[in-house]
């Protein structure tokens, strides 16, 4: 089944986002449910992926449950279904998170290890990535000497804004500009092993950051489809693009269309569904061995 609703009756809405709607709970920590709803070229579709909110919240569990040694995150213990005893638990728990409030910084901490998406392209057309130089003769997907931070500066309202780790350190300041690429970097190193480990590459993923009393702490969805850009190792070539565990079936599809990307978009056929569904399910199997996401 597939649910692109969110009904929490009582609770106050906080937010609601491309996928993830925020509730406030009655003791004021807050419960983050992620729907069925899928984006491309900054348009929510009408069509949804069955199932993925609860790959994308079984993964961000697993990862944060492996990676609070590296940096607290906003996972709290599951004690909501008291606290909202009205709401449908059964369907809501797989893909929900009671998570603590934090003082969000708006920053999207990127971390790349290949040369893919934006940053082959800008890569190509100028040699930089993120503002920065880059060796030349690199290739589309080729590994980088190094992980890459690539700081963006966050946009609800469309595409992130690519900034330099200077302009990063002119917006939250030096310090903390340098304590979030050592932890951004260090997240990243520790999930390129485990991907590793599955015969999976890890090629960039972004996190984002809060402050829950006064510790920098790591919030949001963490190392899932929606945020990281997965490929299969035994399908990596250097120079030509690699298929990823993501929503790429629906953004090569609606990119084939006659359709001017401005809403509505138009409905998703079933194969091209049940194609994305099992490329996210098939990322939360190999990556974190959840088989019932």
């Amino acid at each position: 089944m597939t649910l692109t609703s969110i009904d929490a009756p009582g609770l106050r809405l906080c937010r609601r986002g491309k996928v993830r709607d925020t509730f406030e709970l009655p003791d004021g920590t807050l419960l983050m449910v992620a729907s069925d709803r899928i984006s491309a070229f900054d348009i929510v579709l009408a069509t949804a992926i069955p199932g993925k909110g609860a790959v994308l919240t079984q993964m961000s569990r697993w990862w944060f449950a492996r990676t609070a040694g590296i940096v607290p995150n906003h996972l709290l213990a599951d004690p909501a279904a008291e606290a909202a005893p009205q709401m449908d638990w059964q369907e809501l728990r797989p893909r929900s998170m009671r998570v603590a409030r934090a003082d969000r910084i708006d920053i999207e901490c990127v971390v790349r290890g290949y040369l893919a998406g934006s940053a082959w392209q800008e890569y190509r057309d100028g040699g930089t990535v993120a503002g920065e130089s880059l060796m030349p003769g690199l290739r589309e997907c080729s590994r980088l000497p190094e992980p890459r931070f690539t700081p963006a500066a966050k946009n609800d309202d469309g595409h992130d804004e690519n900034i330099t780790r200077a302009r990063l350190a002119a917006i939250v300041g030096s310090e903390l500009a340098a304590k979030l690429e050592h932890v951004s970097l260090a997240l990243f190193d520790f999930a390129a092993e485990r991907c590793r480990q599955a015969g999976m590459i890890l090629a960039d993923t972004k996190f984002e950051f809060g402050f829950i009393d006064n510790r920098l702490t790591l919030i949001d969805e963490v190392l899932t489809p929606d945020s990281s850009r997965f490929w299969d190792a035994a399908e990596w070539r250097e120079g030509h693009p690699t298929p990823s565990f993501d929503k790429q079936p629906v953004r090569d599809w609606l990119a084939a269309q006659p359709w001017d990307k401005t809403a509505p978009a138009p409905d998703l056929p079933g194969d091209i569904v049940r194609e994305t569904s099992d490329r996210y399910a098939e990322a939360a199997r190999r990556i974190c061995e959840l088989d019932q996401a």
